[in-house]
């Protein structure tokens, strides 16, 4: 299996990387954004003509939600261009396109949670941006799997779990949204659903190209969240004290970009196709230490 990554060193990235590093009979070309600027298309070409990877993962993406609102052209050229250029250079060499989205392609209003056959309706630059690059993949790549995921959080980059254990060590209280609701999905859990669709494609086994959900269970709301991250860092001894922790509402915290008040993603569709299971992101945090670098 040969996999081409981008955004290696992003969350997923990362994780994808120095997991396939421990696959027999896989060759990866792993780059960040210095080795390949996805938003490049001679670029993107030239580097997947010369590796010709069976997979191509794009972990490539501008993730900054509250930035987008200003910075439209670079979200667009990354969330939409790279990945369409990604995914017609994965056509011409008969390669698959693994590409990661997010659940900010929906209004975030359901009641229930979001299959993946629901209406998108995305509130921000961010969410259209990342919707725009859903179409351009299909569109580009017969084989092509989107994996929509929700509250990302792993050892490397900036995350709400490093955000809280910083704020953590220097506050006796602390206000938390908790209107709006989630699964928070390690990052290393999404690396290997990826890296299970792409064995799955690349042993030539019957799989239905398209769209899937893939994050954490419970649902929580970020104030849920937290709660458990500090009882844990607390148990742990990474933390000498639980700030106080106050619950409020969306509009007490406001932010550039609209937040969905339910990111709450169904995991059903990948656990009957793929037997991958959600995030369970409670064990993830048992080693809470990992997470203060």
């Amino acid at each position: 299996m040969r996999v081409l990554i981008t955004g290696c060193h992003g969350q997923v990235g990362s994780s994808l990387t120095e997991q396939l590093a421990n696959h027999k009979n896989t060759e990866v070309l792993a780059l960040d954004r210095e080795h390949l600027d996805i938003t490049n298309q001679d670029e993107v070409y030239s580097a997947v003509s010369e590796f010709q990877p069976m997979i191509i993962i794009n972990a490539a993406a501008h993730t900054a939600v509250d930035k987008a609102e200003d910075e439209v052209d670079l979200s667009y050229a990354i969330n939409r261009d790279g990945p369409k250029y990604l995914a017609q250079a994965a056509q011409s060499v008969g390669a698959a396109m693994l590409h990661i989205s997010t659940d900010y392609v929906f209004e975030g209003n359901k009641a229930d949670e979001y299959v993946e056959t629901d209406a998108t309706n995305p509130q921000g630059v961010y969410g259209e941006s990342k919707l725009a690059g859903e179409i351009a993949v299909a569109q580009a790549c017969e084989k092509h799997v989107i994996l929509r995921t929700a509250w990302v959080f792993g050892e490397n980059g900036n995350n709400f779990v490093k955000t809280m254990l910083r704020l953590g060590e220097n506050r006796d209280s602390l206000s938390i949204v908790g209107d709006q609701f989630g699964g928070p999905t390690y990052a290393g859990d999404i690396a290997s659903a990826l890296i299970t669709i792409a064995k799955r494609i690349s042993q030539g086994d019957a799989v239905e190209f398209g769209v899937y959900h893939y994050s954490g269970l419970p649902h929580v709301s970020w104030f849920d969240f937290a709660d458990v991250i500090f009882d844990v860092a607390v148990e742990q001894s990474v933390l000498v004290k639980k700030p106080n922790l106050t619950s409020i509402t969306t509009d007490q915290y406001p932010t550039p970009a609209k937040r969905p008040s339910n990111s709450r993603l169904s995991t059903e569709k990948i656990t009957l196709g793929f037997s991958v299971e959600a995030s369970d992101w409670k064990a993830a945090l048992k080693n809470i230490q990992a997470y203060t670098g």
